[in-house]
């Protein structure tokens, strides 16, 4: 026969994950932040003179596998050129529907005029406004994606946009790693790399965050950097939230 306690393993998991900390917020009226290199709605950008960086090449939508995209290029005019290229995206349109925001499309463009902002919590009530159209995409004269009535933008959710693609370097060279190879967008300037494996990177422009450091307490103990390990750790990270209050809230926990 079975031994009778082992009724009470069961409960071994629910008593583990009493001790460990609180993963879960009021959602949605308090979002955790998103990852620097969120993969969200898209967005095509500017350059800083206001011309569009779409050249309408239509490579984002021969490199679309669900076949979301649909791009159609025209001449520029001679006297009102939309970009500086000799074409410019006349139609472009998404299909939300069908997009898996896998990034193909971000990585497949030569003028990095499409990217995506990190926002993904965007509802439609009918099929016509899940197309997006150019008018939609295209960012406003200050550089920022356009807020559509179904969607919900946070703060921080337009910046940064395209992250991964600046984090990588042409054909895996270590040595272009965190070197700017990109033009500068509308409101934005010329954007800083982001952090790849090597130490030349930059977290407190770009924000980002090395999972060791962010995630520590879901890591194995193995795995954990020396610093934040058992009373050193606990010490350290006591350290650091203190560092972050308020001055005042921060006496009036000092013990007298």
């Amino acid at each position: 026969m079975s031994n009778p306690l082992n009724f009470f393993g069961g409960f071994k998991l629910t008593l583990q994950h009493l001790t460990r900390p609180r993963v879960t917020v009021s959602y949605p009226e308090h979002k955790r932040p998103k990852q620097p290199r969120q993969h969200g709605r898209h967005v095509l950008n500017r350059y800083e003179d206001g011309m569009e960086k779409c050249i309408g090449c239509e490579l984002c939508a021969g490199a679309c596998p669900v076949n979301c995209i649909y791009v159609r290029g025209l001449d520029n005019p001679p006297d009102h050129p939309v970009s500086p290229g000799e074409r410019y995206g006349y139609i472009y349109e998404i299909n939300y529907l069908r997009c898996i925001h896998c990034d193909l499309c971000v990585e497949a463009c030569p003028t990095q005029a499409i990217t995506e902002s990190k926002l993904f919590e965007f509802s439609f009530t009918n099929r016509a406004d899940a197309i997006y159209t150019k008018a939609e995409l295209v960012v406003d004269d200050q550089g920022f994606p356009k807020h559509l009535p179904w969607e919900d933008w946070r703060e921080g959710e337009a910046e940064m946009t395209g992250g991964w693609m600046r984090a990588t370097s042409p054909a895996g060279e270590a040595a272009y790693e965190g070197v700017v190879q990109w033009t500068g967008d509308l409101g934005a300037g010329v954007r800083a790399p982001e952090a790849g494996q090597s130490e030349n990177r930059d977290d407190a422009a770009t924000g980002s965050k090395q999972l060791r450091r962010a995630f520590f307490k879901h890591l194995q103990p193995e795995d954990v950097n020396a610093d934040q390990r058992g009373l050193p750790g606990m010490m350290n990270e006591m350290k650091s939230k203190m560092g972050k209050m308020p001055k005042r809230r921060r006496k009036e926990q000092e013990p007298s």
